[in-house]
């Protein structure tokens, strides 16, 4: 992942020292955490070293914090949304292949297995009822700030439409349940990575019901 730096900005040191202090974390142990030699981490935080953008990553996942927070504080252009319109499987894939950030690879295929475990869901009453009691909760945790807001808002609305029919009920509802559940495969926080696996559950929904003539 290539960034291209920013001059004049030399806030990330105090902002990860910050970080360290509010989470109680040593030198050591972040370096342990993170895979960073601590000499490396002290002289990021005495701003004899930049961080490079792989240094980020880790230290948003070790803090958890939103990597875009990291980015900018280090003088980073950051790019807060994902396009809407990753409109195949190998463009999707090969965006993923181009992040490798993970030790295991988040594939489409995986995405579209766990769709498929929603759809069964779905066809519970529990399924539906966790759709209707937490889809608004996760929106308004996000603040309608996250990637794909209108169009999981939208499919919220056809979802509710008791006309709606079955199997566009059941890939709207997988989308929304890939949405509100709490284990991603990406996490959220390591924006804007971390809403690329949403992005490709609502694009592989969005182009079902394309290819069905639903939309």
């Amino acid at each position: 992942m290539m960034l291209e730096k920013q001059p004049g900005t030399d806030n990330f040191g105090h902002l990860l020292k910050q970080l360290l202090d509010e989470r109680a974390l040593s030198l050591r142990k972040c370096s342990t955490l993170t895979g960073i030699q601590a000499a490396t981490i002290s002289r990021i935080i005495n701003g004899k070293r930049k961080a490079t953008s792989d240094h980020l990553l880790r230290f948003a996942e070790c803090l958890q914090v939103p990597a875009s927070e990291l980015f900018e504080a280090a003088g980073y252009p950051v790019r807060t949304e994902i396009s809407s319109r990753l409109t195949t499987k190998d463009h999707i894939q090969h965006l993923l292949e181009s992040a490798d950030l993970f030790q295991h690879k988040l594939s489409v295929d995986h995405v579209q297995q766990e769709l498929s475990k929603h759809e069964q869901y779905l066809q519970t009453a529990e399924g539906k009822e966790e759709i209707l009691s937490k889809f608004e909760e996760k929106i308004m945790k996000l603040s309608s700030a996250g990637p794909f807001i209108e169009q999981l808002t939208d499919m919220f609305q056809r979802f509710r439409d008791k006309k709606v029919p079955l199997k566009e009920f059941l890939l709207i509802g997988s989308a929304l349940l890939y949405f509100i559940t709490t284990i991603d495969l990406v996490p959220d926080y390591l924006l804007p990575i971390g809403y690329i696996d949403d992005a490709i559950a609502v694009n592989l929904v969005q182009n079902s019901l394309e290819k069905s003539g639903r939309i």
